[in-house]
């Protein structure tokens, strides 16, 4: 696969330029399904260990047909691959809607500037602002962090460059970069009840849209979705539920004693290990918690994560219904 050259334009379902639209912020496919109010799905990529493009090609493709947007993770559990960057602008390139992951881990305020004006000039129209994995969990526990910003920064830089034409410096921009902004939000991670509270600051700092943290324990979200709702934060911004498959019961228990505010319910577990093909009722588990985020007031599309098992993802959104029959762009539409 061959990327496009650099100047073509974000493109549409049918292949045409997207034209700027009223009260959208970027070009991009991802911000206009969902203010059409279309009910999303969202996925990402691992960058390779690699210089290879078609191995960005070639995991991207699995998620042909079924989603609205691709996360390019940023060193991920502090771990070094293919920057987010240049996945992106492979993605971009061919016509996919990629989400540029920043992480606050690596850079200082001027490298990440730098990156978003170059991610935007290549055509990439969503960016997702991270804190990022401490560097002790990752290959490179020697590296230094920087935490020059933090999410909550990030994203008040985002919107300083977009909307106020300039770097945090005051330096004016000769082009504003015009990005959709998101960020993060763990709806478990105790005190619950300083959630909203949390979520209320990435609003107000500039996130147009939030993924969340694996939701495997839907009281837990129902109970922060519904006062999001009651404070207007869901008019302000849209949430993604994530959701996720199970490979076995001992991954759901890795998972809940590992991972910082990952609640797994007894009950889930329980079930994995009584069934008789466990990855199977994984991808099951997974099917369902799409259809019931899909009925929860205020959310508006949802996050599949699946490491190491996104070769599932396309038949689990398919077989959610959560699309409602919806054609998602992909090569070749």
């Amino acid at each position: 696969m061959n990327a496009q050259a650099s100047q073509h334009p974000p493109v549409d379902n049918l292949g045409s330029p997207l034209p700027e639209a009223v009260g959208h912020v970027s070009q991009g496919r991802f911000e206009r399904v969902l203010r059409q109010g279309h009910f999303v799905v969202t996925s990402e990529i691992a960058p390779p260990d690699s210089a290879d493009a078609d191995q960005v090609y070639e995991r991207a493709a699995l998620f042909d047909g079924v989603c609205d947007a691709i996360n390019a993770t940023d060193g991920s559990g502090a771990n070094c691959h293919m920057s987010s960057v240049a996945v992106c602008a492979l993605l971009s390139h061919v016509g996919y809607s990629p989400i540029l992951q920043i992480s606050c881990r690596d850079k200082n305020r001027i490298a990440i500037q730098g990156d978003v004006l170059g991610a935007a000039a290549m055509g990439v129209c969503n960016v997702l602002a991270l804190s990022g994995d401490d560097v002790s969990a990752g290959d490179h526990p020697e590296a230094k962090p920087v935490f020059d910003l933090d999410s909550i920064s990030l994203l008040t830089t985002i919107r300083t460059m977009r909307d106020e034409s300039r770097f945090l410096s005051g330096r004016k921009l000769d082009k504003a970069p015009k990005v959709f902004a998101g960020s993060t939000i763990n709806p478990f991670v105790p005190p619950i009840e300083n959630r909203v509270r949390q979520l209320q600051k990435k609003v107000a700092a500039g996130a147009e849209f939030i993924q969340t943290q694996y939701c495997f324990d839907l009281p837990v979200l129902r109970d922060m979705m519904r006062r999001s709702v009651d404070m207007g934060l869901t008019e302000k911004a849209f949430i993604l539920a994530g959701v996720g498959t199970l490979a076995s019961a001992n991954t759901a228990r890795w998972l809940r004693t590992n991972v910082p505010g990952v609640h797994i319910p007894d009950e889930l577990i329980q079930r994995l290990e009584g069934a008789e093909n466990q990855k199977a009722e994984g991808q099951k588990i997974c099917v369902e918690l799409m259809q019931q985020c899909k009925e929860i007031e205020g959310i508006s599309g949802v996050h599949v994560m699946a490491y190491r098992q996104e070769k599932y993802v396309a038949e689990m959104v398919r077989q959610s219904g959560v699309l409602d029959g919806r054609q998602v762009w992909a090569p070749g539409y």
